[in-house]
């Protein structure tokens, strides 16, 4: 991740603009802070692509898109890059954050960034209309920085996905394994599921009902993954419930959308996680009451 940093560093100076790619299902929480440092530090326009729009909540959405293309030198659409006609309308979205730039003396010169698994190699190769990035329904598919051109007029820099050194709040770290951004080995499947159903019952509970068959009212999130395993027949050897396997199945219809349109996060939800975080006490502050104490007793 420093190695991709630096580079991206880099390559930021000889860059018109950036695209930066999230999951529109937990656009705040799938946006890396150093992605964005190094962009307000160049001055460098940005199109905040909202990808798997098709999956997420359409009134999220648009709630999401109106707060980002209410910022500074910030244009937002929500597409999935997946569908030719939607990936069809960024090159044009892009000329217009750089008007000034898109000829063949001065090509557009547009840097692809974002976290693991949101979809930047997807859009690379629908852009360019061939494979020229390895995609997968995994973390770090992309392992290097590529260069390519698209048409003569427009210049393409894919990045590897990036994540941050640290997670400040908890439900980021949660919300990016439910939607497959961290590696399985980094997780715990039915803590990660278990989240993820409480954040449905909170939101979309029909979803639930719907999808598994069972009534809603008065559970939890365990009770949740508890019932997708009843419901599906998932036994261990011995007859006990198999919390693991209806986890994983949990998190599979979440991921593909088998469960419905569902966000995870609303600028609303994230204003109020901003206004209640307390950061943890520094180790000098954690000292001081320890010597007043030491002080008294003397």
């Amino acid at each position: 991740m420093n190695a991709a940093r630096k580079k991206a560093a880099e390559s930021m100076e000889k860059t018109d603009m950036v695209i930066e790619v999230l999951d529109a299902r937990l656009p705040e929480a799938s946006c890396n802070p150093m992605i964005e440092q190094l962009r307000v530090h160049r001055q460098r326009p940005c199109l905040k692509i909202l990808n798997k729009s098709d999956l997420a909540d359409p009134q999220a959405t648009q709630a999401w898109l109106d707060y980002y293309n209410a910022q500074k030198n910030v244009h937002a659409v929500a597409l999935s890059c997946k569908k030719p006609a939607d990936v069809a309308k960024v090159p044009a979205l892009c000329l217009k954050i750089a008007p000034h730039r898109g000829t063949a003396l001065k090509p557009l010169r547009m840097m692809i960034m974002g976290i693991p698994n949101v979809g930047k190699s997807t859009l690379m190769n629908a852009l360019l209309k061939k494979r020229v990035a390895k995609v997968g329904d995994e973390p770090a598919v992309t392992k290097a920085q590529q260069r390519l051109y698209l048409g003569n007029n427009m210049v393409l820099t894919d990045t590897p996905g990036m994540l941050w050194p640290k997670i400040v709040h908890p439900s980021d770290g949660l919300m990016l394994a439910a939607s497959h951004a961290i590696g399985t080995n980094a997780l715990i499947e039915e803590e990660v599921a278990t989240f993820l159903a409480d954040v449905l019952l909170t939101r979309y509970a029909p979803l639930i009902a719907a999808r598994y068959g069972f009534p809603t009212d008065g559970i939890d999130g365990v009770s949740v993954v508890e019932g997708v395993a009843l419901r599906r027949g998932f036994r261990q050897k011995g007859g006990g419930v198999d919390l693991e396997k209806a986890a994983h199945v949990l998190l599979q219809d979440y991921r593909s959308g088998a469960l419905g349109r569902i966000s995870l996060e609303t600028p609303a939800s994230r204003v109020a996680l901003l206004a209640s975080y307390q950061p943890p006490p520094s180790l000098a502050l954690a000292a001081e009451p320890e010597e007043d104490e030491a002080d008294e007793d003397a």
